[in-house]
């Protein structure tokens, strides 16, 4: 089936009503795109959000009447008369296949990949996660997993008890177990992430180590080792919560943290904790270090 995709420019407040729009003329499917390569960050519970400049695409079946689509959004109040458009016209191909084909192993250190689960592991015996790239929560592509994860494959973790804070997908926890720690505790404040933590520790043959909990349900226990991949702001405002998980001369690297922010951050944690030099990767940083 060919398809057309039509896309225009709007802004935060009216993005979401005309992508309503476009669903309500048609519209297979609608996307947004940053349209002046602004970051948007993890969003609270519930929360949506847009960039102030959003792209919103349309896909739809070759043989819509675009024109009369067009006319009909001319009288749209907030896109006005003469809104700027651009239709691109799509080939019939198998999507499905070609995201796929789009993503291979990633390997994080000689040790450590994340395949997906159409490909074969390429090191066999190599700590394999098995997680699909695209699926929600955190698979090893933004650079703050990637961060976390190369550190975890350079630290002895053999035997060692793990906090997983803000687990996500549980990509940081099952890689701590199959880099051979014997426990790890997974937090977050997200149900469904909860339930793909539990998922993916199941797919990869580590559920039977890998617990997890709401904040309101999290026990009390003093860890080896505390990884949290979540954001700047929570992690300075929750360091009371996140320090009394790291246990006497335990560890604990910190990411989702923007390389500006790092010193608020730092600054939340001494002198109970001693850090090491910062490690980055593009805008991005990953503070570690020890209890002292």
């Amino acid at each position: 089936m060919a398809w057309i995709q039509l896309t225009l420019s709007s802004n935060e407040a009216h993005a979401r009503q005309l992508g309503d729009v476009l669903m309500a003329n048609g519209a297979q499917a609608v996307t947004y795109r940053d349209g002046k390569d602004a970051p948007i960050f993890e969003p609270g519970p519930g929360e949506v959000q847009l960039w102030e400049h959003t792209l919103v695409t349309g896909l739809f079946d070759a043989a819509h009447n675009m024109p009369a689509l067009i006319k009909r959004l001319r009288q749209v109040r907030y896109l006005g008369a003469d809104f700027n458009y651009k239709t691109d016209p799509l080939e019939d191909k198998d999507w499905e296949r070609e995201w796929m084909d789009n993503f291979k192993p990633i390997q994080f250190a000689d040790n450590l990949w994340v395949v997906p689960s159409w490909h074969e592991a390429p090191d066999p015996n190599a700590a394999n996660i098995l997680l699909d790239p695209g699926m929600a929560f955190g698979t090893g592509t933004h650079p703050t997993t990637a961060l976390c994860l190369q550190w975890l494959a350079e630290q002895d973790l053999s035997g060692k008890t793990i906090v997983d804070f803000g687990c996500g997908s549980g990509i940081l926890g099952i890689a701590a177990l199959k880099l051979g720690a014997a426990r790890c505790v997974g937090i977050d404040i997200d149900r469904q992430a909860l339930i793909a933590t539990r998922d993916n520790a199941e797919r990869n043959g580590v559920a039977d180590r890998f617990e997890v909990y709401l904040p309101t349900e999290q026990p009390s226990l003093a860890a080896d080792l505390v990884v949290a991949n979540v954001l700047a702001g929570p992690l300075q405002e929750l360091s009371d919560v996140i320090l009394a998980y790291v246990g006497d001369s335990a560890l604990i690297a910190m990411s989702g943290i923007l390389e500006r922010q790092a010193e608020q951050v730092i600054q939340a944690y001494q002198p109970t904790i001693n850090f090491a030099p910062q490690r980055q990767s593009e805008e991005w940083v990953l503070l570690h270090g020890q209890r002292q």
